[in-house]
């Protein structure tokens, strides 16, 4: 991974934090953002020292203030802007989205710490990660409707899923700025906490998973939590369950799973995300943009 320059990454104690880093524009989102924050998935997913990813803003304004539409941010990122006829076209493609999906195929947690505004992109950016916390200054807007567009990075898949569909709506369809106690209200965010706690509370929570799991464990519960719950019955659910189960308890880290817990001591599993996940891994059909 190059040196980022609109994004910092740092790594300590088993958790990546990757911070939105242009105070100055609000951490306002570019394509240049959104490159190196999937340049940053991809280096995380391929270190089995990482085993949490936190999200978060620079400075005390701000998570991320949407998309930059001026000169400066390049003038358009949710597609390359040029003209085309076809719209299977890839550069019909929405920036937002690319990054979302990026984020929606981790192998590790993801965990959003929203420490200041958060619109457009810089809300929708969230849906794709697993657990999200609020400062209280943090306020959230799915603007597009008072854009004169539609909710990108494939939020209209995410956000009904993750507060059901008419508070999707309603958020959607007003296009208003709200705080982070409604948003709690709403089911976005799991808790909110004061400016000062926001991070120490990511990072505990952080901790415990890495402190405590197995890394293939999370993984694999990770696929399967976003991507079954849209299965039409529940035998689908019940199929990789059992592949799961049949693999998993058959491996190094159910036994030092058993062993540690027997011996009452905090488990050291051996187990590698980058080269010891099941062999039906991954178990879905190749995803392809048509």
């Amino acid at each position: 991974m190059t040196n980022p320059t609109q994004i910092t990454v740092e790594k300590a104690d088993g958790i990546a934090t990757i911070t939105l880093d242009r105070p100055e524009k609000m951490n306002a989102y570019t394509g240049t953002m959104g490159a190196e924050i999937i340049a940053a998935m991809d280096d995380i997913d391929a270190d089995d020292k990482v085993r949490a990813v936190i999200f978060t803003g620079s400075g005390e304004k701000a998570f991320c203030a949407g998309a930059d539409l001026t000169p400066e941010g390049g003038g358009q990122v949710f597609s390359s802007g040029e003209e085309v006829k076809d719209l299977s076209d890839s550069r019909v493609r929405d920036g937002g989205g690319l990054l979302t999906l990026r984020l929606f195929e981790s192998k590790k947690p993801l965990i959003s710490a929203c420490n200041g505004v958060a619109v457009g992109v810089g809300a929708t950016m969230q849906l794709a990660m697993d657990i999200r916390l609020a400062s209280e200054t943090a306020r959230y807007g799915f603007v597009f409707a008072r854009r004169g567009i539609v909710p990108e990075a494939a939020s209209s898949w995410f956000l009904p899923r993750i507060v059901g569909i008419s508070q999707a709506l309603e958020w959607c369809y007003s296009g208003r700025v709200f705080d982070a106690a409604e948003a709690k209200a709403g089911g976005l965010v799991r808790s909110v906490h004061a400016p000062a706690d926001l991070m120490f509370a990511a990072k505990d929570l952080a901790s415990e998973i890495a402190e405590n799991t197995s890394a293939i464990s999370v993984a694999m519960t990770r696929a399967m939590m976003w991507r079954l719950m849209s299965a039409d019955h529940p035998m689908e659910a019940h199929k990789i369950d059992s592949r799961a189960i049949y693999r998993l308890s058959r491996g190094a880290d159910a036994k030092e799973g058993i062993a540690s817990f027997l011996d009452k001591r905090r488990p050291v599993y051996p187990g590698r995300v980058s080269e010891d996940m099941p062999d039906f891994y991954p178990w879905w059909e190749e995803r392809t943009y048509e």
